[in-house]
């Protein structure tokens, strides 16, 4: 049996598109898992399924290259509006997209046809320990310490739908992303695990960034964890409330804005279309639509 996909990326965080509605998917996590390797499978940062929305037009739901389920992602969801605006799902520039993170307003620059750059509102963030979630006491994880062990960590904590660490270091593209990333990741205090973004600050109006993220790795770009960055950055006084978040392959910008919401704008590029040849029937039957309630 085959199933279509669509391969597209934001910045190089790579995701493989499947219209559910056309072909229902029962297992998600695991067909993630199948797809997304590297090596065996299509190579995927995870895979997004497209559905309708109930409150929005669509409904969004992300899958990790190792299966678990992720609120939302910013990069994923100027792909998805890329994706459904080209095919023809729907004619509208600005329309709203439901994820597990809320709906999520997005607005379309188009020229002939083609969607070169996409807008969305991200939300509104949170900081309180609780909410990002981490135990401890109340308050807000502003520069922390974060003991590994062998070394200490300066952490500052935000929510933009999902969770994030940030530490900022002196040189953002030589950060040992690889081996703190999965440490901070996993460390016993984030219930849920968290993203790990390691930042440097250019200026007020730039930093760099590179990420480790919770569920796939080291990916080129997350827009959740630019937003991350970019707020942590705003929250401890290095930066405006505007900024350009640098990433392996481009920029995206990132606004706090006075309203409390947070925007982020930038590309969506689509690589491929292609089929899965799967014989296990148990990945492609009914998909189960009320978690994007």
């Amino acid at each position: 049996m085959l199933l279509t996909f669509t391969k597209m990326h934001g910045l190089g965080n790579d995701y493989l598109f499947i219209d559910a509605a056309e072909h229902p998917v029962a297992n998600p996590g695991e067909l993630s898992r199948r797809m997304s390797h590297r090596h065996l499978g299509a190579g995927a940062d995870g895979i997004i399924l497209v559905l309708p929305g109930q409150e929005g037009e669509f409904a969004m739901r992300i899958f990790n290259a190792d299966g678990s389920e992720a609120e939302t992602c910013g990069n994923g969801i100027r792909c998805f509006a890329k994706y459904v605006y080209e095919r023809g799902l729907i004619d509208k520039t600005a329309f709203t997209i439901d994820t597990l993170a809320g709906p999520n307003q997005v607005e379309l620059e188009v020229s002939h046809g083609r969607v070169t750059s996409v807008r969305s509102n991200m939300g509104k963030p949170t900081f309180e320990r609780a909410e990002i979630p981490m135990e401890g006491p109340p308050g807000r994880v502003i520069e922390e310490p974060l003991d590994l062990g062998d070394e200490t960590l300066s952490i500052t904590c935000a929510n933009i739908g999902n969770p994030h660490a940030v530490v900022f270091v002196e040189d953002a593209t030589k950060a040992p992303v690889a081996e703190l990333g999965p440490r901070i990741e996993n460390y016993p205090a984030f219930p849920n695990r968290t993203n790990a973004e390691f930042v440097s600050v250019r200026d007020k109006h730039n930093i760099d960034m590179r990420i480790w993220e919770r569920g796939s790795g080291i990916t080129m770009a997350s827009g959740s964890g630019s937003c991350g960055a970019a707020l942590a950055s705003m929250l401890t006084e290095r930066v405006d409330n505007r900024v350009h978040v640098h990433l392996v392959y481009g920029a995206l910008s990132v606004e706090w804005a006075s309203d409390g919401w947070v925007y982020q704008e930038g590309p969506a590029e689509e690589v491929y279309e292609g089929a899965w040849l799967h014989d296990d029937d148990t990945l492609i039957q009914s998909v189960d639509t009320s978690k994007t309630t």
